[in-house]
Parts: C-alpha cells; structure tokens; sequence
C-alpha cells in the first residue's frame, strides 16, 4: 500500500472534487440517544431481537445489540414509537440479531412499521442484513425510509468473520433486492473487519458502486470487550484514510460518511482530520478537532441530531 503522505495531491484532488459537487460544507452528526455535552442525539437506534443473534460474528458476538432499545414483539415496537413520536424525536434506527443465514425476522414487524409510518412522524431506517426481495418489497409498502446494509467485499472474511456461507453473493443478492424494490439504501463498510486486516474493502467499493447510492457510511473494527476481537489491533489511520480515498474518487457523486462504530482518541482524531482532508461530507460524533479542521478550509458547518445515513436538512 502506497503511505497515504505521498498522496497529497490525490487527497486535493478528492477534497475539490467533494466541494465542486457538494459544496465547501459538512455535517456533523449526534446519533442514537448519545450524549455530546449537554446535546442528545435524536434517533434511537431499537432492536427486534434484544441483543440476541444467533450468527454470533467474531467481532461483535451481539456487544453491537446490547445498548440498543429492546422491542422484541410488534406490540412493544408500535408502543415504543408511538411514545417516541411523542416525545419529538425525529425518528429511530431498527436493527436486530440475525439468524444463522445472516436473515433479520422483518416479516414478523412489516405490518406494524406500516402502522406507525401511518401513525406517526418518525423517519424509520431499518439495518436489513441478508434480505430477499420479497421481504424488501413488503418493507418499501410499509413505507420505510431507507435500508443500511454492511457491504462485505471478501468471502474469506464473510465465512470466518461472520459464518456466513454463500460468500459476497449474498450481499449482491440483498444489494439488488433492496434496488429492485425501491427502498434508498446506505451501504456501510467495516474497515478491518477480517481482524484488524484492510482485505475486502476495496472490492466491497466496487460491488457498491453498481448501485450509485447517494451515501455510503465507512466505519471501522471496534473492540468489543469478550468477542475474539477484543485485543486485535485495529487498522491504521492511514488504512482508513485509503478507503475513504478510494471511495470518494471512485463515486464522485456519493455523499461519504464517516459513521459512529469507530475507534476513538489519537487515531480516531487523525482519521477525522483525515476526512476532512479528504472531502468527506458527513462526520458522526465528531472531535473537536474535526470541527476545528473543518473551519480552517473554511467549510459551512451544520449539526443534526440523526443517525449520519438521514439527510435531514434538505
């Protein structure tokens, strides 16, 4: 891998290619019900298994699940966002454990997210995992109003990270389910999932921009304590910083979101500076020095209270 410090005139060239397509502007996000001073993130992320999930991936072995709201019936759910609406929240994130083939149980909550479209205000983004196209339809009638999916670029990394069998072919199958339904979809990718090792990510950029979606969310490993992962290191800002490169240049057209699941402190300030540098469009839970770096190219700067997939603002 080329060290990202020669790169320099690539990482401009990226940067003026994000503003003379977006603008000299980012948005800083506060997602979940997370605390940023005496600010509060405004869409809470519920699961509809609790923190159970019977894939039992290596890196994250249900931790993901665990700080989430637990909703496990439709009645819980509809009672839960109704009081959500209530309350003025501008709407939620719905994720959940999947089964062994990696299958969310959507079907079982289709009719009841189409009541509280109905009832209420909230924006519903739903974390889908693997999905077919039926689910995906009667999801997109239900009147969601985008699905997140991790984009997975390495069959070695799907079978011994997440025990999922049928290789990348299973996130391509879901990736055009979810487009033939209709349903606006943000891809996100895990950097170093395959144990701290950048390996599938390049090529998940490549299946991804087939789709030409309007965002796509990189994240990166975070150390669950008690998971095989907990000790593993995660990979280098600059490893980072690569992919976030290689995706702004290769979908000039794709708003870039540096999302919430990433490491933090010295390397986590680095790769945000590095974002910004980059031309990245959306940082959530940002560091001060982000802000900081974004003000000295001179860039609006605007905050919401969302997960960083939802374009609020327009």
């Amino acid at each position: 891998m080329v060290e990202l410090e020669t790169k320099n005139g690539v990482i401009e060239q990226a940067r003026e290619l994000s503003w003379k397509n977006f603008g000299k502007r980012i948005t800083f996000y506060l997602p979940g019900m997370i605390r940023y001073g005496n600010e509060q993130g405004r869409y809470p992320a519920i699961s509809v298994t609790g923190d159970g999930c019977e894939l039992d991936c290596s890196h994250c072995q249900g931790k993901v699940l665990e700080p989430m709201i637990p909703c496990r019936t439709p009645e819980s759910l509809r009672e839960k966002c109704l009081r959500l609406d209530k309350q003025g929240f501008i709407g939620c994130l719905l994720s959940g454990g999947s089964n062994g083939k990696g299958v969310v149980p959507w079907d079982d909550f289709a009719d009841v997210i189409a009541e509280i479209k109905q009832r209420t205000n909230l924006r519903i983004s739903i974390h889908t995992g693997v999905i077919n196209l039926t689910t995906a339809r009667r999801l997109k009638r239900a009147g969601i109003d985008q699905a997140l999916i991790d984009v997975i670029g390495s069959d070695e990394t799907l079978k011994e990270v997440c025990h999922l069998k049928g290789g990348t072919r299973v996130i391509r199958n879901s990736l055009r389910a979810l487009s033939k339904a209709g349903i606006p979809t943000v891809p996100h990718i895990v950097v170093g999932l395959h144990y701290g090792e950048v390996r599938g990510e390049f090529k998940a950029l490549e299946i991804i921009r087939e789709y030409q979606p309007e965002t796509v969310v990189i994240v990166t490993l975070t150390n669950f304590n008690g998971t095989p992962m907990s000790k593993v290191t995660p990979p280098r800002p600059e490893e980072i910083a690569e992919v976030l490169l290689a995706a702004r240049l290769i979908m000039p057209e794709t708003e870039l979101s540096l999302g919430c699941e990433r490491s933090r402190g010295k390397d986590g300030w680095q790769v945000e500076e590095y974002a910004v540098d980059i031309g990245v469009n959306r940082i959530a839970i940002q560091s001060e020095r982000a802000i900081k770096r974004a003000r000295d190219y001179g860039l609006e700067i605007y905050f919401q209270k969302t997960c960083c997939s939802v374009n609020y603002l327009s």
